[in-house]
């Protein structure tokens, strides 16, 4: 049997998490990729990361390189380069730099790896997804955009930690655009099937659901840099879906047409993540303000994305 192949555009902190559990969670072999300037060192972290098999029992190829050549085969691409949103920096100084840096990256990846599924980290998220198909031209449910899986994380661990409980048994739903465009479904939120608002009081609850939207945030207020521990775990969370075909139902920003009204654009919905890639897309009822919100989520995603075609 085949071992499944991962490349990971970007060698820094989020994509050499993402190699390290990727590595242990042995999902296959390991190609990391980052510009020529960083080759020595990516190939220094890679080699490190490879020395840890012996002792943690992991049994895969791991290397480190700046050629996309090595992408060849490859059955997921995980993109996270781009710069992070720095002091004084413009949303639009941000969108023209990244598009420019998530346009080239999958160009190469379209050249080396044409059957890959492609998850998108890099930032603004709901802009680069987009910018990664139109460059790709690969169809819409082979390019899937990894922000939900993180947004959700957050949120349950800010349940598990005001409601005393484990964040195993706590099941949740957000939808939408990534950070402050998020739109929370407490409706759908469950604490062992018992819903959230049996735990915890609602004002409490609407304060946890404002520190997951500026939870991005409130890391780089405390560390000075972009959070890539949860990043990378939702990425290797998808990534698992997609090689193991899992099946599994999770919140991801999915190319929607007619689902929710959409009409042709990557936004935060959940979705069936198997073999294939994006395999279905699940229309949750929603109630008339869950709506509302939503479609305002929605609007904010456009304007995004039209800013970021300005420079594609």
């Amino acid at each position: 049997m085949r071992r499944a192949k991962i490349t990971v555009v970007g060698g820094g902190n989020v994509g050499s998490s993402c190699a390290v559990w990727l590595a242990e969670k042995e999902l296959g072999d390991i190609v990391v990729i980052d510009i020529p300037e960083m080759e020595d060192k990516t190939k220094g972290k890679m080699l490190d990361l490879a020395q840890c098999a012996a002792i943690d029992r992991f049994d895969c190829s791991i290397i480190g390189t700046s050629s996309y050549d090595a992408a060849a085969g490859s059955d997921v691409v995980i993109i996270t380069a781009g710069l992070p949103r720095k002091p004084g920096m413009s949303r639009d100084d941000l969108v023209q730099t990244n598009v420019k840096i998530v346009r080239s990256v999958s160009e190469k990846i379209a050249k080396a790896a044409p059957d890959a599924v492609l998850i998108v980290v890099s930032n603004p998220l709901d802009a680069m997804v987009y910018t990664a198909w139109k460059t790709t031209g690969f169809p819409t449910h082979r390019v899937v955009g990894q922000a939900g899986c993180l947004d959700i994380a957050r949120y349950r661990a800010f349940i598990a930690m005001e409601a005393g409980c484990s964040v195993e048994d706590i099941t949740a739903l957000l939808m939408g655009g990534h950070g402050d465009d998020m739109v929370p479904l407490p409706r759908y939120t469950s604490i062992a099937g018992i819903p959230v608002t049996q735990f915890i009081r609602p004002d409490r609850l609407s304060a946890i659901i404002e520190r997951t939207k500026v939870g991005g945030g409130e890391i780089v207020k405390l560390m000075g840099t972009s959070a890539y521990y949860a990043p990378a775990a939702g990425s290797v969370q998808m990534a698992e879906a997609i090689v193991k075909d899992k099946k599994r139902i999770l919140p991801c920003a999915a190319f929607c047409d007619k689902e929710y009204g959409v009409g042709g654009y990557f936004v935060g919905v959940p979705c069936v993540l198997g073999s294939k890639g994006v395999e279905k897309v699940i229309e949750v009822e929603l109630d008339a303000n869950e709506r509302k919100m939503l479609d305002s989520s929605v609007s904010h995603v456009k304007e995004l994305v039209a800013l970021a075609q300005k420079f594609m």
